[in-house]
């Protein structure tokens, strides 16, 4: 029987497409086109989430174990959380004496990142402070190294910056993306900066009473006047912490008192009747009810304008 020679060219044509998609597959295979699997990034405070969120987007997965209800500087990781950390790709750190569970733990040391470390050499000690206890998280004090850094905006943007290399050595592939990235955030985090080196020129020294001892390096950086008491804005001042604070008014004669947080109305009203007014600037250490650290940082920074017009 005699095949004719458009079959004879058909056939050979389907089987040209075939090995060729054969060959384009096995091609695809060996040049590693599969999804890859996420990074898994572990982090210590919500800035570092945020801006790891920021910086690496879709190309890593970002976790942070630490319950809403504690402050993370002072959170004391069970066997899970601890576990997790240990088998993360990568683990971003705070440094300057954040997370203190980890001198009792052993942390896979190639995988960590000191966002701080860059500006170890400028670190504020904090002394005298008193033991004290709020939320779950048990007794602490103060001491040591001041740790809320990146309320200092310059320094945020220094942190942001470590995150865009740890990240860059798990994506090595995605470095223009993630430096593209990083650069709108410290853009935007340069500009919070601006904004605060303004409104600290028009304070021009005036004094400021801080409800916490977290406002060290904000203070440092924008030339702010503060001094802090040792309250919580969910708790409402004691007699004794009246006494405390109006015998720092009497040399330290501030008009406004920051808070780390909105206050329970009775603080507010008690210290109305001093001569102090009430502003929130939130370190947003955890993660926010609402919003996320940009919008928040942004509504802390409005907040500081509108009382020192």
């Amino acid at each position: 029987m005699k095949i004719s020679l458009l079959v004879i060219s058909s056939i050979v044509s389907l089987c040209l497409v075939q090995c060729g998609r054969v060959r384009d597959e096995a091609a695809a295979s060996t040049a590693g086109t599969t999804p890859r699997a996420k990074p898994v990034i572990l982090v210590a405070n919500y800035p570092l989430k945020y801006f790891a969120q920021q910086i690496g987007g879709e190309l890593i997965d970002v976790r942070f174990p630490a319950p809403a209800n504690e402050d993370p500087a002072f959170w004391q990781p069970d066997d899970n959380a601890i576990s997790q950390f240990q088998k993360a790709d990568l683990i971003l750190m705070n440094g300057a004496s954040y997370s203190k569970w980890t001198d009792k733990v052993t942390l896979p040391a190639s995988k960590i990142v000191d966002t701080s470390s860059s500006f170890q050499s400028t670190f504020i000690e904090e002394k005298g402070a008193i033991t004290h206890s709020h939320g779950p998280g048990g007794e602490h004090s103060h001491n040591g190294i001041a740790f809320t850094t990146w309320i200092d905006f310059y320094q945020a943007i220094a942190q942001a910056k470590a995150v865009r290399a740890g990240i860059s050595r798990v994506r090595p592939d995605d470095a223009r993306t993630i430096d593209a990235n990083t650069e709108r955030l410290a853009a935007e985090l340069g500009r919070l900066d601006n904004r605060m080196l303004a409104v600290g020129k028009r304070m021009n020294g005036q004094p400021v009473v801080a409800s916490h001892p977290v406002f060290q390096y904000w203070a440092r950086r924008y030339g702010i006047n503060l001094k802090s008491v040792l309250w919580e804005p969910d708790e409402a001042p004691t007699d004794k912490q009246m006494e405390e604070l109006k015998a720092l008014l009497a040399t330290h004669k501030a008009k406004w008192m920051v808070w780390e947080g909105v206050p329970a109305k009775e603080g507010a009203e008690k210290i109305k009747r001093v001569g102090l007014q009430g502003v929130v600037f939130d370190p947003c250490a955890n993660n926010p009810e609402k919003g996320d650290f940009l919008s928040i940082m942004k509504a802390n920074v409005e907040g500081i304008e509108n009382a020192f017009p």
